[in-house]
């Protein structure tokens, strides 16, 4: 499933790179630590999380991942919007908690 398909069917607010939504997504992880998402992420990946500072950017550029899904209605920092942007990563919002993101996610996505 392209990364624009889930974008469209959760609602979802791109905050950069809005040019290159084409992805193919290979699924999701949810986390708000850096460190377990270095460790524990695969490329191609979503990351869903409530952190909004630029270091977000750095790892899912080091972690080849397909986007970050900002959750609870949080806002990404202007320099996070900046450096996704410049690296090319999706950056996206939603009102959703965590849970709910994750639960839709998982019914688009299914176990991949």
């Amino acid at each position: 499933m392209t990364l624009a398909t889930i974008i469209e069917n959760l609602g979802l607010e791109v905050k950069s790179a809005s040019g290159d939504l084409t992805h193919e997504i290979t699924g999701a992880y949810v986390s708000d630590l850096l460190s377990d998402v270095m460790a524990n992420s695969k490329e191609g990946q979503l990351w869903v999380t409530l952190q909004v500072h630029p270091n977000i950017v750095a790892v899912a550029t080091l972690k080849d991942l397909a986007g970050i899904i900002l959750v609870n209605g949080r806002e990404a920092e202007k320099e996070t919007i900046e450096r996704a942007e410049e690296e090319k990563i999706p950056l996206m919002t939603t009102r959703l908690a965590t849970f709910q993101l994750a639960g839709k996610l998982y019914g688009l996505l299914g176990e991949c």
